[in-house]
């Protein structure tokens, strides 16, 4: 199946959960493949998905082959007001299994040094386990393609996570009762 395919079969997938998407913006990087950003409106949840990321499975950098098999991912960032400037950041994101040669997972933190969006006191993101907003999509011989959720995260936080481990970040979130889709959330207190 060829990277074409496998979006092809994505974006499908991300309609048929999320219904039509209410915008998109589309990102290239020197020596890597387009990569857009689909904006899902509903309620009061804006999704922000990417597009491009799957096209190729993540391999381990220090492999001698390219990698004809392997984990397939596109990454989720969900809040409750639209951030759009978001977009391009997301992508660069989602360039850098392609381009530093990373496999992202659950518990991987992704710092960017500058703010998520403009204005945003968020510099870096938790990747959540797959699987809870958008079901995973099945491919005929192939790993199947995970829709890894972002948890945006101060510095501090990223370095606290760093030190203590990203379960020790989700149990400080939820025992304060961070909103972590809240664009304007105050940190964790990490005393």
């Amino acid at each position: 199946m060829t990277g074409d395919e496998v979006l092809t079969l994505v974006e499908a997938h991300l309609v048929s959960v999320l219904g039509q998407d209410t915008g998109r913006a589309g990102v290239s990087f020197l020596g890597t493949e387009r990569i857009d950003v689909l904006r899902f409106t509903e309620d009061d949840v804006c999704r922000y998905v990417t597009l491009g990321m799957s096209r190729s499975p993540m391999a381990d950098p220090g492999a001698d082959l390219i990698a004809q098999h392997g984990p397939r991912a596109e990454l989720v960032l969900s809040l409750h007001a639209p951030q759009d400037s978001v977009l391009r950041r997301l992508a660069v994101l989602a360039a850098s299994p392609s381009v530093e040669g990373v496999v992202l997972g659950p518990g991987a933190g992704l710092d960017l040094g500058e703010p998520l969006w403009d204005g945003s006191r968020f510099t870096a993101v938790l990747v959540g386990s797959p699987g809870a907003v958008i079901p995973d999509l099945e491919l005929e011989g192939e790993e199947p393609v995970r829709f890894l959720p972002l948890f945006p995260m101060t510095a501090n936080e990223a370095a606290w996570k760093r030190v203590h481990g990203a379960e020790a970040l989700e149990e400080r979130w939820l025992t304060q009762g961070c909103d972590l889709r809240d664009p304007h959330r105050s940190p964790a207190d990490l005393a």
